[in-house]
């Protein structure tokens, strides 16, 4: 080793040395410093973040406060403007209700004056017109006619036409055409034409009427009679004998004649083959009467076995024997509650052209029954079972296979909804549906209505749980253009909607029942004018008021109104008195029907402008008018076609006594729930029936 090297060694570990020794030194000297930078500094980020939390709590509190103070703003703001916009409504509405009223007065004042001036013309045209009467019948005197003055011209009725004559006759009762012809001689030779014993009804004077003068009758008209009415004649087995003299008789009604037997059916049978139409409905006949049917009354249509419980399943099973009665389209079995399943099956069996059924009063009706009938008899269009429990759906789709129009059920628990989406599906040419007091049938039921073309005639009463929904959607389909009647009594979530849809798609709607439905108002009124074909409403148990009855005046075609259980309606809305049936005679000239009962202000005076103003009224009903004299209800009945008249004081249950006072609380009491009314029948002897 040289000198230099070791000086290079010597330094070189001197050098390593002394930077190990001062390493060691810096890392033990230095770090003590930093550490006082590095607290300080952590120290101060630390008070920064807790600078910036306390700042963020404190922002969040104002936030929060100004958050809702803005909240609390605007809907103060938004309550200030509901109160104003409430204040400009009402202002509005107090402003549009003066001007109503300050409206509706003036129109009252104009209708009333407008009545006035009506009545006043009426009574003027009145007086001209017997001014005219009295000087055609108490003329002047004059000298060229004094020699004519004892001659007093009379009025010969047989001096008119035999056609004429023959009409005027025609509408009398037989009781009538008795009296008639004891009036003279020539009387009683017009009641002998052959066209006025073509129909007989002995029914109308069972009571007074004799076997022998029936007997007579008979044999002299035997070639002319060619219908017959026995209907509740108690008459001996001689007597019924008779019917078999005629021999063109066509129709034959014996219902309710407890002497009818098998017997006399036999003698009827074999005399008069060419019955078409044949009553025995609650009678005691048996099969025998059962066998002899389809023996001889080959050309039978319509047969009533209604009541009979004599004869049995075996009985229905005769129909088929010789020629059958396969001509027949009407039958009624209502109340023969023991036929079977098999016994309309020997029903059908034998009349397969039937048409028309009607099975009432039948708990044991089943549907198997129905399947059974409807088996071979495809041609039925009618069908009526009221107090058949015991049917449901499945009966609607058996009748599936035949072309219904008319179907009538009532008090119905089994019925659904699904029977209607039978009748939409399968009887689209149905016109009348009766489905009144079923429980089940919902708004659904009368969707499913909507499309039927033909449908006028629509009975719902007591279905309550049908709604303004389902009327919307029954009307909005085709349905509404032909809808002719429609009843919805006691429907009591009926409301003003749907009137209105009534009146805007209802343009041929005759008849309405809304009786009961609690939920109508004044406004429903309104919609119900603009049904301008409606000529009978009933509206009984509705909240209707005197401004109703008001706007109700205004429609022209009405001609039947019933308002009863309205307890809005006072003696404002409706006073009758004399003067009030002076109005209406002055202005209603087509009433038919009039219900005057518990007015004990009227008098004669009002009759007499009735027989006046009124030509075409029919019933008269004056329960309890004390003032009306029987005299002047005598001489109307011989006007009206039917009369009820009671002078008696009101019931106390009416609220008000014989002078129209109102009674106090200790003399009231409930109404009773039957109340049966004295019918008086007048003397008209028209046979017109009113709808």
């Amino acid at each position: 080793m040289t000198p230099e090297l070791m000086i290079k060694a010597c330094t070189f570990y001197t050098g390593r040395l002394v930077k190990t020794h001062f390493c060691s030194w810096r890392d033990i000297a230095i770090p003590l410093t930093n550490e006082d930078d590095e607290l300080a500094e952590k120290i101060e980020r630390a008070m920064k973040y807790n600078n910036f939390r306390l700042q963020k709590y404190v922002f969040h509190l104002w936030h929060s406060y100004v958050k809702g103070q803005k909240k609390q703003l605007t809907d103060t703001l938004s309550q200030v403007q509901k109160m104003l916009h409430c204040y400009k409504l009402t202002a509005i509405l107090t402003k549009w209700r003066d001007k109503a009223r300050l409206k509706y007065k003036k129109r009252e004042d104009e209708l009333i004056l407008k009545h006035e001036l009506q009545l006043l013309k009426w009574r003027n045209n009145l007086k001209l017109k017997l001014a005219a009467n009295e000087e055609s019948i108490f003329p002047e005197p004059s000298l060229s006619k004094v020699s004519l003055e004892g001659n007093i011209p009379e009025c010969d009725i047989s001096l008119l036409p035999q056609r004429a004559v023959s009409q005027i006759f025609f509408y009398l009762s037989l009781k009538d055409k008795i009296i008639c012809s004891h009036v003279c001689h020539s009387w009683m030779l017009m009641t002998q034409a052959s066209s006025l014993w073509n129909g007989i009804d002995f029914s109308t004077v069972k009571n007074i009427i004799t076997d022998k003068y029936i007997v007579s009758t008979l044999q002299r008209w035997r070639l002319n009679v060619l219908r017959l009415n026995f209907r509740g004649c108690i008459l001996r087995l001689k007597t019924l004998r008779s019917v078999s003299l005629c021999r063109n008789l066509q129709e034959l009604n014996v219902s309710d004649c407890p002497t009818l037997t098998d017997e006399s059916m036999r003698y009827i049978s074999e005399g008069c083959p060419g019955v078409l139409y044949l009553n025995l409905s609650n009678t005691i006949i048996t099969n025998r009467t059962m066998r002899l049917l389809p023996r001889h009354f080959h050309n039978l249509q319509n047969l009533s076995l209604a009541y009979c419980k004599k004869f049995t399943d075996k009985g229905l099973r005769y129909l088929n024997l010789g020629d059958g009665c396969h001509k027949l389209i009407y039958l009624d079995l209502s109340g023969c509650t023991q036929i079977s399943v098999q016994g309309f099956r020997n029903i059908a069996n034998s009349c397969t052209g039937i048409m028309h059924l009607t099975i009432n009063d039948m708990p044991t009706l089943t549907d198997n029954c129905i399947k059974a009938l409807v088996e071979r008899c495809p041609r039925i269009t009618s069908i009526v079972f009221i107090g058949a429990p015991h049917i449901s759906d499945c009966a609607f789709k058996a009748l599936s296979t035949c072309n219904l129009r008319k179907i009538r059920f009532e008090g119905n628990k089994r019925i659904t909804d699904a029977c209607f989406k039978f009748i939409d599906k399968n009887y689209p040419n149905i016109s009348h549906i009766y489905m009144a007091d079923c429980k089940r049938l919902t708004d659904s039921s009368l969707k499913s209505l909507s499309p039927l073309k033909q449908l006028t005639v629509l009975n719902l009463a007591n279905c309550i749980r049908i709604g303004d929904m389902g009327v919307k959607q029954f009307l909005d389909g085709p349905v509404s253009i032909r809808i002719r009647e429609l009843n919805l009594s006691n429907c009591i979530h009926l409301g003003d909607a749907s009137i209105m849809k009534l009146s805007e798609c209802c343009p041929n709607l005759n008849y309405l029942s809304l009786r009961n439905c609690e939920h109508l108002t004044d406004l429903a009124i309104e919609y119900v004018v603009n049904i301008f074909s409606l000529v009978s409403v009933d509206l009984s148990g509705t909240n209707i008021s005197n401004e109703g009855l008001m706007t109700l005046s205004r429609h022209k075609k009405l001609k039947e109104l019933s308002l009863s259980e309205c307890y809005k309606i006072t003696d404002v809305g409706i006073q009758i008195t004399d003067s009030a049936i002076e109005m209406l005679s002055a202005k209603c000239h087509y009433l038919h029907i009039l219900d005057i009962s518990g007015c004990v202000l009227l008098t004669d005076q009002m009759l007499e402008d009735l027989q006046i103003g009124c030509k075409q009224l029919r019933i008269l009903k004056m329960q309890y008018c004390r003032l009306i004299s029987m005299e002047a209800a005598k001489r109307m009945s011989s006007i009206v076609q039917q009369q009820e008249y009671n002078p008696g004081d009101p019931p106390l249950w009416f609220g008000y006594d014989y002078e129209g006072k109102p009674l106090t609380r200790q003399h009231e009491i409930p109404p009773p729930k039957n109340v049966e009314w004295t019918v008086t029948e007048s003397t008209h002897s028209s046979q017109e029936e009113v709808v």
